[in-house]
């Protein structure tokens, strides 16, 4: 049996890639047929530097290739067992979709979704199989980054998870599960690491360039959160952070900046843009150094933050200790997992940092979560 992408684009087709790797038979289809013109020259590409690069041998480039086949009528997924949707991060564009697979593949075909943030269960709603619709959210790139989260909805079978759950961790992938709420493991708890970093810059507390140096530096982070904006495109994490605010009931810990509402509406989107916190190409010039005790308020303000919301996905049980730390490290690549790197710190230290910004601020954001604060006081 095959595995099925709709989709072409940079998460399809590396989907696709990293299940022909593991040895699958993939089928990918995709609407518009410049984009699968793109997308095998693309693949062919990336290959070929990993043959030069002395990944993999040509003799395996060729076999992937020969695993992979393009396909313009989704029809002709109808052999698929797993078909995963990579489309554009719109609920109905993915329920249309799902309608159509329904009338084409085999009753036992799981499908599954690649949002990162759309609720399960409504994509899985009206549709003859419930059961059998789960998310599979990878991570861009799909090929070099090692997470899967896989969300089930109140409706999927539990053998189909955990059978997907085996197949996904046979392509070489960290499979973590994580329950049906808006932005699961990672788009949940990373947002502070945006949020208040936006935050900070819009109260004149730092600059772009100090909130990003104190992060790297002081906070062991492989990017700042201004740098990581732009690589991820202010208009898309603009999208998300409003997608998991709205669904959270305008909770205000994940309240939207306006800084970044406006740069993403003057088209100001990061490094596809060409401009956006920073000028690309990026000038590397040399940093000024930065004040120890700037560094650590900068840092310790989106720490406790994160820490904070990593409790509270393990509060509200979205997922296991392990995984949520698992998750935040292989996702995203943190320093180290936030529950772990939160007993390291000090959850006293935490917890009395949240009160401080409380107290100061009077914001809701900032309250502490009552496992957080449970387990501070009991060490």
């Amino acid at each position: 049996m095959s595995v099925g992408i709709i989709g072409c684009g940079s998460m399809g087709s590396g989907i696709a890639q990293v299940a022909a790797q593991a040895g699958e038979w993939v089928l990918v289809f995709d609407t518009n047929s410049e984009a699968i013109k793109r997308a095998k020259v693309s693949l062919e590409a990336i290959l070929s530097r990993l043959v030069e690069k002395q990944r993999i041998t040509a003799e395996k480039k060729d076999e992937i290739l020969s695993r992979i086949e393009f396909v313009d009528s989704l029809k002709k997924l109808s052999r698929c067992n797993l078909v995963i949707e990579a489309i554009v991060e719109k609920m109905e564009a993915k329920q249309s979709v799902f309608e159509m697979l329904e009338k084409i593949v085999d009753v036992n075909c799981v499908l599954a979704s690649n949002t990162s943030s759309l609720s399960i269960a409504s994509l899985a709603k009206g549709r003859l199989h419930p059961e059998r619709i789960i998310g599979l959210h990878f991570f861009n790139p799909a090929p070099l980054m090692p997470l899967v989260e896989l969300i089930p909805s109140l409706l999927s079978s539990n053998t189909i998870v955990e059978n997907v759950r085996s197949r996904v961790a046979n392509w070489g992938k960290t499979v973590v599960l994580a329950k049906d709420t808006p932005g699961f493991i990672v788009n949940r708890v990373a947002r502070p690491f945006y949020g208040e970093a936006l935050k900070m810059y819009e109260e004149g507390v730092g600059s772009i360039q100090e909130i990003d140096q104190a992060m790297r530096e002081y906070g062991g982070f492989k990017m700042g959160p201004f740098q990581l904006m732009d690589l991820i495109g202010n208009d898309v994490n603009y999208a998300v952070t409003t997608t998991v605010w709205t669904q959270f009931y305008y909770d205000p810990r994940f309240k939207p900046s306006l800084t970044q509402c406006r740069m993403a509406e003057a088209g100001l989107l990061g490094r596809k843009s060409g401009q956006g916190y920073y000028s690309y190409p990026l000038n590397e010039n040399a940093l000024t150094p930065l004040d120890e005790a700037k560094a650590k308020y900068l840092f310790e303000r989106i720490f406790f933050m994160l820490v904070n919301e990593a409790y509270d996905a393990l509060f509200m049980q979205v997922a296991s200790a392990e995984d949520i730390d698992l998750a935040m490290q292989q996702g995203v690549n943190y320093p180290k997992g936030l529950i772990a790197w939160g007993k390291e710190y000090g959850l006293q230290t935490v917890l009395a940092g949240l009160e401080f910004l409380f107290e100061e601020y009077g914001d809701d954001r900032y309250r502490p979560n009552p496992l957080l604060r449970k387990t501070a006081k009991a060490i």
